[in-house]
C-alpha cells in the first residue's frame, strides 16, 4: 500500500582538499548559488510527491501500459526505495551537480529525517550502498546523472 512522509533532507558540503581548496574565489562562487538553484528546483519539482517505486515492482507495468503520462512523476529506484537507499541516491544526485558545476567543493553526508524520530544518515561511497545487480537501465542512471530526471524511462 503506498503511503508517503513529509521528509527534510540536509546536505553536508566540504571544500576539496589541496592547496587550492580554499583560494578565497571559488570555494563559494556565484556556482554554488547555480548549484543551490538547481538543487533546490530538483528536490521541490521532481523528487517532492513523486511515488517512489522499486525498479522491480510490478506496479511499473501498469504505469507503462495505462498511465504513461505519468512515468516522468515515478521515481525509480534500484531495490526497495528505503530512506537509506534514497540518501545514498541523492548523496550521488548532488555530487553529480556538484561535478557538472566545476565547484570546489563535494558532498560529504546526507540526511533525511523520515519522521521526528527517525533519521538517515548516509556518507562514504554510494556505489557501495546502492543495489545495482537487478537495474536495467542505462550506464550512467538518473543518480549520476546532472540533469533533474527520476527514473530512466
Amino acid at each position: 500500500m503506498p503511503h508517503g512522509h513529509n521528509e527534510y533532507v540536509k546536505v553536508y558540503l566540504s571544500s576539496f582538499e589541496g592547496d587550492d581548496a580554499l583560494d578565497g574565489n571559488t570555494n563559494m562562487s556565484n556556482g554554488f548559488k547555480s548549484l543551490k538553484s538547481l538543487w533546490h528546483n530538483w528536490i521541490d519539482n521532481a523528487v517532492d510527491h513523486s511515488m517512489q517505486l522499486s525498479n522491480l515492482d510490478p506496479l511499473l507495468n501498469y504505469f507503462k501500459e495505462n498511465e504513461p503520462e505519468n512515468l516522468p512523476l515515478i521515481m525509480i529506484t534500484p531495490g526497495d526505495p528505503t530512506t537509506e537507499v534514497l540518501a545514498a541516491l541523492f548523496y550521488s544526485k548532488i555530487n553529480a551537480f556538484l561535478k557538472a558545476e566545476d565547484l570546489n567543493v563535494r558532498c560529504t553526508k546526507v540526511e533525511i529525517e523520515e519522521t521526528p524520530t527517525n533519521t538517515v544518515i548516509f556518507h562514504g561511497d554510494p556505489n557501495k550502498a546502492i543495489t545495482v545487480a537487478t537495474y536495467d537501465g542505462p550506464e550512467r542512471p538518473w543518480w549520476q546523472r546532472p540533469d533533474m530526471s527520476i527514473n530512466d524511462l
